[in-house]
C-alpha cells in the first residue's frame, strides 16, 4: 500500500492536528493549502472567514514544525468557476447556495486529490469531522458522522463519490474537539487557540448582495412583494436581498409578522406569508449523490436534514428520476431552501443528498 498522503491544510487547528495523527500513523507526509481567492478584506482585523494569507502562513508553520513538505495549490480559477461563479447563479435563479459544499465538492476532493494524485500520493487527508468505512459485503465506501455529534461535518460532505472516498482519509472522526484543541497544546501548534472560521471567505462582511452586484456587474431588479394570492404588499429591493424563511428588513408594515416564502422569476416577485406558510410537506432535489448504490433501490425510510445545523427529520425518499428523488416529510418543516442541501440518514451512514428545487424548476426534470 502507497502510504504517501497529503493534507489539506486551511491553517486552522482541525487540518494541523490531522496532520499530526497521520504522521503518528505512519503515513509519509507533505502539507498543501489551497490558494482561492486573493482579497484583501479576508485578512481583516476581526474577520473570522478561512484561507486568508494569515492562514497560509499558520500552515506553513505547522508543516515545518512537523518536518513536512509543504505546498500551495493554486487554484483561482477553479474556485472562481465552480464557487463563486455558482454562487452568483443561484442567488440570480432565486435559490440561496451553500458554497462551503461545493468548495469541499469541487475543490477540496476533486482539484485537490488530482494535485495531490500528480505528486505520487494514493491519499489525501483533511481535518473534517466525519469518517469513511467500507462496507465489507458491498465492497462499497460509506460516509458516517463524525463521534462528536457537536461537529459532525458528515452534511457538507454527502457529495463524495466512490473514488473520492477510497482515496480520504478522515483522521478526526473519533475524537471530539476539546481532544484536538488539547493535542494542539501538547504540539504547541501556533492556532491551538485559534477560533473557527465562520465566514464565507469571499463574503467576510457578510454582504452578499452587494458582493454579487460587484462581482458580477449586474444589478438585481426591484420588483413587488406580493401575497400568495398575489395582491401587491409593496416594493422588494431585487430578489437576491432576500431567502426563503426571511421576516426581517422586508419593510412592510403588517397587522403580524410577514416572512419570504418564495421567489417568482417570471414576474420577479418575492412572495411573502404567515409563519404557517413556510411549511412543506414535501421537497424535490436534483444533482443527487447516492452513496451505497448508484441508484435508490426503492421508497426508502430515513431522516432528513435540509440545513447544516437543523436535526434530522423522519422522511420517506423516492428516487423519481435519473437525477430527481421526492422527499416526503413524516412532520412538515419549516423554510425548506431551494439551492440548500437536502441530506439523507441511515443511523450514523450518510445515503447521500441534492440540492433542493424551487417549484418554478421541478417541471424541468
Amino acid at each position: 500500500m502507497n502510504k504517501k498522503a497529503i493534507i489539506a491544510m486551511s491553517g486552522g487547528v482541525d487540518s494541523s492536528v490531522a496532520a499530526y495523527l497521520m504522521l503518528n500513523q505512519g503515513y509519509e507526509c507533505a502539507g498543501a493549502t489551497m490558494q482561492l481567492y486573493d482579497k484583501p478584506q479576508c485578512s481583516a482585523a476581526g474577520s473570522r472567514a478561512c484561507c486568508t494569507p494569515s492562514d497560509t502562513e499558520d500552515a506553513r508553520h505547522v508543516a515545518a514544525r512537523l518536518g513536512m513538505l509543504y505546498y500551495v495549490f493554486p487554484m483561482q480559477e477553479e474556485f472562481r468557476k465552480n464557487v463563486i461563479q455558482k454562487f452568483t447563479d443561484t442567488y440570480f435563479a432565486g435559490g440561496t447556495p451553500n458554497p462551503c459544499i461545493d468548495c469541499n465538492r469541487f475543490l477540496k476532493f476533486d482539484a485537490f486529490l488530482q494535485k495531490a494524485e500528480e505528486l505520487g500520493a494514493e491519499y489525501i487527508a483533511t481535518g473534517h469531522y466525519a469518517r469513511i468505512e467500507q462496507d465489507p459485503e458491498t465492497g462499497r465506501y460509506l460516509l458516517k458522522k463524525g463521534l462528536d455529534p457537536s461537529k459532525d461535518q458528515s452534511y457538507v460532505l454527502y457529495s463524495m463519490n466512490q473514488r473520492q472516498l477510497a482515496h480520504t482519509l478522515l483522521p478526526l472522526g473519533g475524537y471530539t474537539k476539546a481532544d484536538i484543541r488539547r493535542i494542539a497544546q501538547e504540539q504547541g501548534f501556533v492556532n491551538a487557540e485559534k477560533p473557527e472560521s465562520q465566514d464565507i471567505c469571499f463574503v467576510p462582511d457578510g454582504d452578499y448582495a452587494s458582493f454579487i452586484e460587484e462581482y458580477t456587474g449586474k444589478h438585481s431588479q426591484p420588483g413587488d412583494f406580493v401575497d400568495r394570492e398575489g395582491n401587491v404588499l409593496g416594493r422588494h429591493k431585487g430578489q437576491i436581498h432576500y431567502t426563503v424563511g426571511q421576516r426581517r428588513g422586508l419593510g412592510i408594515s403588517a397587522p403580524e409578522s410577514l416572512y419570504v416564502c418564495g421567489k417568482s422569476l417570471e414576474d420577479n416577485t418575492v412572495i411573502l406569508g404567515k409563519k404557517q406558510d413556510l411549511m412543506s410537506d414535501h421537497c424535490f432535489v436534483s444533482d443527487i449523490n447516492l452513496i451505497p448504490w448508484d441508484h435508490l433501490p426503492g421508497p426508502t425510510e430515513c431522516k432528513v436534514k435540509v440545513r447544516y445545523r437543523q436535526p434530522e427529520q423522519p422522511a420517506v425518499v423516492e428516487q423519481v428520476g435519473e437525477d430527481l428523488l421526492k422527499i416526503t416529510f413524516r412532520e412538515p418543516q419549516r423554510a425548506v431552501t431551494p439551492g440548500q442541501a437536502a441530506v439523507l440518514y441511515d443511523g450514523d451512514t450518510v445515503l447521500g443528498g441534492g440540492t433542493i428545487l424551487s417549484e418554478e424548476t421541478i417541471s424541468a426534470y
